[in-house]
């Protein structure tokens, strides 16, 4: 039986002009500069400006390049290194853990979180927000999500207590690519829709699923390292 070679595929425009910005990138910027502006910059290369986004949007996806709100389009620091491994033998909040509280409230279960609980949707919950920060910035938001939790557990420290009292058997943890909701893109200081890593945690008790959470990672600035510890699945959007 003979064999089919496929022809090549012709070079997208945008993606051979990614990779001269990359050159230029490491030749004539500096970390932090600003870039010219679209139109500059489109003239320059001698290419429509639509082209020129779609370049600019695979960069800032690689880490290269940040929008920033009223000031443009910088050249992007090298990434930071943040551990999400899983560390089967503790809950969120326990000691160790370098996330920071910022609120709580008591809501109904959204659909997503609803199929990670095994619970009905529209179940209350307690809801955690909170945030991850690395060399003073803050590099990730967070919403922890802890189903029935207990009369008496209005505060997020006294949902977290009521949850470290149960024996934690294990955790199941996936990451994808995804766009930031506004309400996050806010809190990382970045613009809606930019590209960042979603970390989906479920934490299991002796009964079930006890806790879920859903972290966003800002994926221009961190580069998630995995350790040694732990499965990790990696799904592509």
């Amino acid at each position: 039986m003979g064999t089919t070679q496929l022809e090549a595929a012709p070079e997208p425009k945008y993606w051979h002009l990614k990779t001269t910005l990359t050159e230029a990138l490491d030749n004539e910027f500096e970390v932090g500069q600003i870039l010219p502006n679209e139109r500059d910059l489109a003239a320059r290369y001698g290419v429509a400006r639509a082209t020129l986004r779609q370049a600019l949007e695979q960069l800032e996806l690689e880490g290269r390049l940040q929008r920033r709100r009223g000031i443009g389009t910088t050249v992007a620091p090298p990434r930071v290194g943040v551990d999400v491994s899983p560390a089967h033998d503790r809950w969120p909040g326990a000691p160790g853990d370098d996330w920071q509280i910022d609120g709580s409230e008591r809501v109904e279960v959204p659909a997503a979180v609803a199929r990670l609980l095994g619970r009905a949707v529209g179940c209350p919950a307690h809801l955690i927000r909170r945030t991850r920060r690395a060399h003073g910035q803050p590099v990730a938001t967070e919403e922890l999500y802890l189903p029935a939790a207990p009369a008496g557990a209005e505060t997020a420290r006294a949902a977290l207590g009521a949850l470290h009292r149960r024996e934690l058997q294990g955790q199941e943890r996936t990451v994808e690519l995804g766009s930031a909701r506004a309400e996050d893109a806010r809190r990382l200081d970045r613009l809606p829709g930019s590209p960042v890593l979603l970390v989906t945690t479920r934490y299991l008790a002796d009964d079930g699923p006890a806790a879920a959470s859903v972290a966003t990672y800002r994926a221009d600035t961190c580069r998630l390292t995995f350790g040694d510890t732990g499965a990790m699945e990696l799904l592509a959007s």
